[in-house]
């Protein structure tokens, strides 16, 4: 058996960096920003244990753009490099100083916002630059140091000149690069990337206004003073515990995430769990309305406070990502692929956590003040029925919250909705039979039917209540729904006492052949009812199964297809009680039969808005001329 060492060739290495080691090549700003504030971080944990014996100070790291030179400078006031250290870090790919130091003092260390671990991140500048220079002082007493590369395996190393701790690095912008050499670009990426660094980041200045002096004339100039431009806010709200927040530093935090945002977030959720994992973040609802894409993608995910991405599909359950705001954890890789992140452990259980942190926040909210809750259940609820349809484990969670309203306002648990109907709305096999409506102007003549009747009608309107519903059957006994103009619900609620028809056998036989003859078997299947005299004489609706199972397949029921290139078939219901059968069954002339037929049907087709084009027109006319 043979073994030996693989050789890479160090001639490949920089065109494969140049075009390969990141996607976007603006990512090497971030990673450069990143280093300086690892490097100015380690400074203040060894001033703070006492092996740096110098001054920390006020540290910040400056952006500085050459145009006339083509070069981009970043410079950080952290604990510097040594010629030795330059040649260990910089000089040997891939060897991560982070992990290194991280290593080194491990506990003491592991709080300290470190966010290095590849060792690759200082070599993405190859992706911008034909030549990378270093310049260099330690804060141990040794000199200066100056390394340079042209993107080539050689380099220099020699001694230079600077008197202030620190790094320096100096870019010389390629030619296909140059949009990095312009200051709304690179304003666009610190602010992009590095807006909520945990070190300052100057880029330029800019001119303040000074408040005028209390003894001041009044038509004197106020004062103006030019300052460091400084773009980012080290200190957002997430890195704080909520005992130190109020409800306007989270409101104030929403505008700064959002500032083109007007609306206030409904309530906030403040994420912090350091075992297991290391996590924090503020999650906000949104007033959501029935949208469920347009929204999506405002979950920014940070790395030690370094933005990584605003998609967060597989770290956030997807019911989720209609939220907005931060989520900032270390176990969280910088730069991996979404196959890793779904199947990474870490990952599973900050979604489990975040799910349920979530679920037990509504569920504090609505226990705490159920009124406010109500009033704005309309604009979360899609975010509860999609986590309901999609998670079971909020879905346990959230059967103590969620609501179903009623076309009259009220809202219901769903146990407080079976106690309320358990003894008015039963079908023959003692399941309760649950009404709801999706449309309550559409539907209004069905939804009043039922209430003349004493039903309970709820008000379920979200894009995906036929999901919804078909969830709800199927996790819990003996209920089913029916949509208030679909199966008439006289034939679904079990009655005391049957309905008896004022039609014999023969009679309804010799009805339905009229009827026939002008309702389109294409389209409806007649079905003669006896109900009360106070019931519509003509009722159109939709087999249930049938028409949820359409919706289901037009909101992607996966595998419903089928359903969808069928022609729409319709139950005509006649109330053989009503007074204006009776018209029909007693009139002479057939002509003037089928025009009450007709006048019957579409006013029954209008009721479902199925009324359209010459139909319509056609019943205007005739309309106007029995007027």
């Amino acid at each position: 058996m043979a073994t030996g060492s693989i050789n890479v060739s160090v001639e490949n290495i920089f065109p494969l960096i140049k075009k390969f080691l990141y996607s976007d090549h603006e990512i090497f700003l971030r990673e450069l920003i990143s280093n300086a504030t690892d490097a100015t971080l380690k400074l203040k944990h060894l001033t703070n244990i006492g092996e740096a014996k110098v001054e920390y100070g006020d540290p910040r790291i400056e952006v500085k753009i050459d145009s006339e030179n083509k070069k981009l400078h970043i410079i950080d006031q952290g604990l510097g490099m040594t010629a030795d250290e330059v040649e260990k870090y910089i000089n040997q790919v891939a060897f991560s100083g982070a992990e290194e130091f991280l290593d080194k003092y491990k506990d003491g260390a592991k709080d300290t916002g470190i966010i290095g671990h590849f060792g690759l991140g200082f070599y993405s500048a190859f992706m911008v630059a034909d030549k990378v220079e270093i310049i260099t002082k330690s804060f141990k007493d040794e000199p200066a140091a100056h390394w340079t590369c042209d993107g080539s395996p050689t380099f220099t190393l020699e001694t230079a000149e600077k008197a202030d701790r620190g790094t320096e690095i100096i870019l010389h912008i390629a030619e296909d690069s140059t949009e990095f050499l312009e200051e709304s670009r690179i304003s666009e990426l610190l602010v992009k990337y590095n807006k909520f660094m945990p070190i300052p980041i100057k880029f330029g200045t800019k001119e303040e206004t000074l408040p005028k002096a209390e003894d001041a004339p009044e038509d004197a100039e106020p004062e103006k003073v030019t300052v460091d431009n400084i773009i980012n806010n080290p200190s957002p709200a997430w890195t704080k515990q909520p005992s130190e927040l109020k409800e306007e530093d989270y409101k104030g935090f929403y505008r700064e995430l959002y500032p083109m945002q007007f609306e206030e977030p409904l309530f906030n959720i403040h994420l912090n769990v350091d075992y297991p994992f290391n996590l924090t973040g503020i999650l906000y609802f949104p007033r959501l309305g029935q949208d469920m894409n347009l929204q999506k993608d405002r979950i920014q995910l940070y790395q030690n406070q370094v933005f990584v991405t605003d998609n967060v599909e597989g770290i956030v359950p997807e019911f989720l990502t209609m939220l907005r705001g931060v989520i900032d954890s270390p176990d969280i890789p910088l730069n991996v692929s979404r196959s890793y992140l779904q199947a990474d452990g870490a990952v599973k259980k900050i979604s489990s956590y975040i799910t349920r942190k979530v679920a037990d926040k509504l569920n504090s909210l609505f226990k705490n003040d159920r009124e406010d809750f109500e009033k704005k259940w309309n604009d979360i609820k899609i975010v509860i029925e999609y986590g309901m349809l999609s998670e079971d484990k909020f879905f346990d969670k959230a059967d103590k919250f969620a609501l179903y309203p009623t076309v009259d306002g009220s809202y219901f648990t769903f146990e407080e909705l079976q106690e309320k109907i358990k003894d008015s709305q039963t079908d023959k096999d003692d399941k309760l039979v649950i009404l709801y409506a999706s449309n309550e102007d559409e539907q209004h003549t069905y939804i009043q039917a039922a209430k003349d009747k004493g039903y309970e009608v709820l008000l379920l309107d979200s894009p995906i209540v036929s999901h919804l519903i078909q969830k709800l059957e199927t996790s819990k006994e003996k209920i089913t729904f029916a949509r208030v103009d679909a199966d008439h619900v006289d034939n679904l609620i079990k009655k005391d006492e049957e309905t008896i028809s004022k039609l014999s056998d023969e009679e309804k036989e010799t009805l339905k052949t009229d009827l026939e003859k002008v309702v389109p078997a294409t389209s409806y299947t007649v079905q003669l009812e006896a109900l009360d005299s106070s019931s519509a004489p003509f009722m159109i609706t939709q087999p249930e199964f049938m028409r949820r199972m359409k919706e289901m397949q037009q909101t992607g029921g996966g595998g419903m297809n089928m359903f969808g290139n069928m022609p729409e078939m319709y139950n005509l219901v006649v109330n053989t009680n009503h007074d204006l059968i009776s018209k029909i069954m007693t009139e002479k002339e057939d002509t003037n039969k089928e025009a009450i037929i007709k006048q019957a049907l579409d006013l029954a087709k209008l009721s479902q808005n199925l009324l359209k084009g010459e139909e319509l027109t056609a019943f205007v006319k005739r309309s106007y001329d029995l007027i």
